[in-house]
């Protein structure tokens, strides 16, 4: 399996894309104050889990899977700010939120297959 047919991923992309419009559209200080951070933390979930598929070991790769759930539970922080701050939009708000719930599940999913795979060949 390559790291593009991870749902997990392709997930976490979409996901990604779908932050970049939003952050493309505010304003200079609010990128700044919370927009850079939003981004950085969507845009790291995607990073922490191809860096675990490309680790050997289980406990290797999910230490990078934890690492994507923070960084997507950090996404949801920031994207309540943004709707509490009137940046997004109720259903711009709503979208990614549904998603990032959805990515977390799946993510959570892939962290115990990779547990289960680990204790099946021992």
């Amino acid at each position: 399996m390559d790291l593009e047919d991870l749902e997990v991923y392709k997930l976490a992309m979409e996901i990604s894309d779908e932050g970049w419009k939003i952050y493309e559209s505010l304003s200079w200080q609010d990128k700044k104050v919370l927009g850079d951070q939003w981004i950085t933390a969507i845009d790291s979930i995607g990073a922490n889990i191809s860096e675990g598929f490309g680790r050997y070991h289980y406990l290797d790769k999910n230490k990078f899977n934890y690492n994507a759930r923070g960084s997507l539970f950090e996404s949801i922080h920031w994207l309540r700010l943004l709707l509490k701050r009137g940046k997004v939009s109720k259903s711009q708000f709503q979208s990614l939120e549904v998603k990032l719930k959805n990515l977390a599940i799946k993510l959570n999913n892939y962290i115990q297959s990779l547990r289960k795979l680990k204790n099946n060949n021992h």
